[in-house]
């Protein structure tokens, strides 16, 4: 892949749409995953969401916590996103989980991971076709993610 792990000596930053909202990463991420569950679409405006889960340690606010709205299902994950521009930041248990789980498209460079599966295809949009990137496809949650 080439690209450079986030680390403490190479942080990798990220923000919203409209810049209130800043953070940076300073470990490697976990693993990273594409979901096509229908909170995640309708959430995105898109297929879903890409994501990658860091541990909490590896991970600092720098600047907006108080732009972040939380939306908190009876039985799903949080969406969180900044209330001035609407850019989907972050979910899994924001803020109190032991990882973070980081949209993708929010961070400024190369995470260092790509995808490595796709969630919640039983679910998926009738337009939204799976690319055929020989991923493993898992109808529902991947327990070991």
């Amino acid at each position: 892949m080439g690209a450079t792990r986030p680390g403490p000596d190479h942080p990798l930053h990220g923000s919203c749409l409209c810049g209130g909202v800043r953070f940076e990463v300073t470990a490697p991420f976990l693993w990273a995953n594409h979901c096509h569950c229908s909170r995640c679409r309708k959430h995105s405006g898109t297929f879903g969401g890409t994501q990658a889960r860091v541990p909490r340690s590896g991970f600092r606010l720098l600047a907006g916590e108080e732009l972040i709205t939380v939306f908190r299902p009876d039985d799903g994950r949080v969406k969180a996103f900044c209330s001035v521009c609407g850019s989907s930041l972050f979910g899994a248990e924001w803020p109190e989980g032991d990882e973070i789980g980081i949209r993708l498209g929010a961070l400024d460079g190369d995470p260092g991971i790509r995808p490595q599966f796709h969630l919640f295809v039983a679910s998926r949009a009738p337009w939204d076709e799976l690319p055929d990137d020989g991923l493993p496809r898992f109808d529902d949650a991947h327990t070991d993610a």
